[in-house]
């Protein structure tokens, strides 16, 4: 069975004399299922103060929603919220701190935003002078590197859904990025991982995979979730708030018929299925939308972000009338602008998608890595 990261260091007394900042959250437990600050707090660690990202320490939030500092109801300690009015804590924050242990879950996504939570969390113990341990998890859809996908993000388009140039579906893990973080952007950061054992970036099993917000539930999302999570910057409705979000997407004015039809022509290794669901959220809130549910026949190699380019420039082929792009209003980006830009992270992004200027092939990714790799 893999041993996480916070299972590793259980089996340590190392640390136990310092005051421990931990960032975490709801998914952040132990192979056995025991949230990692009891377990430390168990072991006779010094857990002193919590750390949450978007969604919350409970992982409930709605997405983008404002998150506030409250007490953890089990140990009474003080949760400071990194999603708030502040997205990195402050010097006050870590004063009374001598190490931030991070152990946070992910699940692979360029714009999914503990990672950079995580990066937030670094600069700031690199200002003030705090070391950083990473606890390590698992990346659920990590696989050979040949299905790691682009576009690399543009400068240009950083924002809290995409701060550095990596691609959407990087294939690492988190302490694998912290690495090459460290060594590009914080060299002066006093960083140490603790990694996982026994687990494999190919194989990929062997271990419970624990929802992460709201919409993430099950790990199957989160094969389709980096494609599919692109329905955000458009007026198509990603299935939030039913039964399949990220699985299923749709809108009042989508002819799933012949979408399915023209989407095959061009992929016969995924099955299709034509739904109508009533929308949870906005957009078409309480509207009967139509649509697809993606089923990848293979999930290791299914490559989410060329299959979902693929859906929107259908889509802007047989309903160019209606596929506009949409605003997205979260706490970071307040008045939703230029949401599908930041997603994929290149400027102008739907007239690219439609002009088949995007690129998803990013041979010299692992290249790259190759360095701060943990697991080979």
């Amino acid at each position: 069975m893999v041993q996480f990261g916070i299972d590793v260091l259980l089996e340590s007394a190392t640390f136990k004399n310092l005051r421990i900042g931990l960032v975490c959250n709801e998914a952040s437990v132990t192979n056995t299922g025991l949230h990692s600050r009891l377990a430390l707090l168990n072991a006779g660690f010094s857990v002193v103060k919590l750390f949450a990202p978007e969604h919350g320490f409970n992982t409930k939030g709605d997405d983008g929603a404002f998150i506030h500092d409250c007490i953890d109801s089990a140990t009474q300690l003080p949760i400071v919220s990194l999603y708030g009015e502040k997205l990195a804590p402050n010097e006050s924050d870590l004063a009374t701190i001598d190490l931030v242990i991070i152990d946070l879950p992910d699940i692979g996504s360029r714009f999914y935003t503990y990672l950079w939570t995580m990066t937030y969390v670094m600069e700031a113990c690199a200002n003030y002078g705090k070391n950083v341990l990473i606890l390590d998890r698992p990346n659920p859809i990590a696989s050979e590197f040949e299905f790691a996908e682009g576009p690399i993000l543009e400068p240009a388009n950083s924002s809290f859904i995409g701060r550095f140039t990596i691609p959407i579906k990087h294939n690492c893990t988190l302490a694998e990025l912290a690495n090459y973080f460290n060594h590009k952007y914080y060299p002066l950061l006093n960083l140490q991982i603790v990694a996982m054992k026994n687990w494999d970036r190919y194989a990929n099993d062997n271990y419970i995979f624990t929802g992460t917000s709201p919409a993430i539930q099950k790990r199957r999302t989160t094969y389709i979730y980096p494609g599919t999570c692109l329905f955000e910057g458009l007026n198509v409705n990603e299935g939030r708030g039913t039964a399949f979000p990220f699985e299923q997407f749709g809108a009042p004015w989508i002819n799933a018929q012949l979408l399915k039809e023209k989407l095959l022509s061009k992929d016969n290794e995924i099955d299709l299925e034509i739904v109508s669901f009533t929308a949870a959220v906005q957009p078409y809130q309480n509207e009967l939308c139509h649509g697809l549910k993606i089923k990848p026949r293979h999930l290791n190699q299914f490559k989410p972000v060329n299959f979902a380019l693929g859906i929107i420039k259908i889509l802007a082929e047989i309903h160019p009338n209606e596929l506009k792009e949409r605003n997205y209003l979260t706490n970071v980006n307040p008045n939703g602008e230029k949401h599908l830009d930041k997603l994929l992270g290149i400027s102008d992004a739907l007239i690219k998608i439609k002009t088949n200027e995007i690129t998803t092939s990013i041979p010299a990714w692992k290249d790259l890595m190759q360095p701060f790799l943990l697991y080979h």
